[in-house]
C-alpha cells in the first residue's frame, strides 16, 4: 500500500483471536487474553505495507483515552480531529478520542516492547503534564471496517488529575477536554473505535 512506511510492526495471527474467544465491538476486561496475545510464541514484526492490506493478521494497538471528572465526579474526555498527515489515511478528518499507534521492531530491544512502544506513542503524539492513574480496561475488535478487519485495540484509561494534556502533533487538531455527555450525543463524527469505546466503555458511566 503505497504511502505506508515500511516499518516493521508488532502483530498476531488473527486466528489467534478466535481460538481465545472471538468477540465483536468492545471486550471488557483483557485480562483473559493479554498473555497470550503478547507471548513471544504468537507475535511477530511484519512489514506495515503487507500487513495494512492483510486480514489474516492483526496489528496491535494501544488506544489510550484520557479522563478527567471534575469535582462533581462528571467525566470529560481528551477528543481531537485527525488530521490529513497522519499514517492511516482511512481515519483521516475523523474525530478521536484514542491516542496510541503500532509497536515497531524499534521497540523489541526492551523486556516489554508493547508498554515501551505505547509510552513512545504517546511521547511522539502528546505532553502530559499531570498527574494520573492507568488502567487497561478491554478490548476493540471491528471486523465491520477496512480498516478494523487488520487491527486488534488494547484499551487504557488515563484517568488525570487535571486537563493538562496537549498535543504535541499539528496533526492533533481542535484538541480539547469536552463533557462525556456532549460526545455520545454527537457519536456520527468519530471514528469508529471511539465510537465503539464510547458506547460499550463510558455509556452507562456517566
Amino acid at each position: 500500500m503505497s504511502g505506508i512506511p515500511n516499518e516493521q510492526i508488532l502483530v498476531v495471527p488473527t486466528e489467534l483471536l478466535h481460538e481465545l474467544g472471538y468477540f465483536q465491538g468492545f471486550c471488557p476486561g483483557a485480562d483473559r487474553y493479554l498473555d497470550m496475545l503478547f507471548s513471544e510464541d504468537n507475535t511477530s514484526y511484519r512489514p506495515r505495507a503487507e500487513m495494512e492490506g492483510n486480514p489474516n493478521f492483526k496489528q496491535l494497538i494501544p488506544y489510550v483515552i484520557f479522563c478527567y471528572r471534575d469535582e462533581n465526579g462528571q467525566p470529560s474526555l481528551f477528543c481531537y480531529t485527525r488530521g490529513t498527515g497522519q499514517g492511516e489515511k482511512r481515519l483521516h478528518c475523523k474525530q478521536s478520542v484514542g491516542i496510541g499507534g503500532h509497536i515497531s521492531s524499534d521497540d523489541a530491544a526492551s523486556h516489554a516492547p508493547y508498554a515501551v512502544g505505547m509510552r513512545r506513542e504517546l511521547n511522539e503524539e502528546v505532553i502530559i503534564g499531570t498527574r494520573y492513574t492507568e488502567q487497561c480496561v478491554g478490548l476493540i475488535n471491528d471486523d465491520e471496517t477496512d480498516v478494523g478487519k487488520v487491527h486488534l485495540g488494547v484499551v487504557h484509561v488515563f484517568d488525570v488529575e487535571t486537563m493538562d494534556v496537549r498535543p504535541r502533533e499539528a496533526e492533533i487538531m481542535d484538541a480539547a477536554f469536552r463533557p462525556l455527555s456532549d460526545l455520545l450525543a454527537n457519536l456520527g463524527g468519530f471514528e469508529t473505535w471511539s465510537q465503539i469505546c464510547l458506547q460499550g466503555l463510558f455509556a452507562n458511566r456517566r
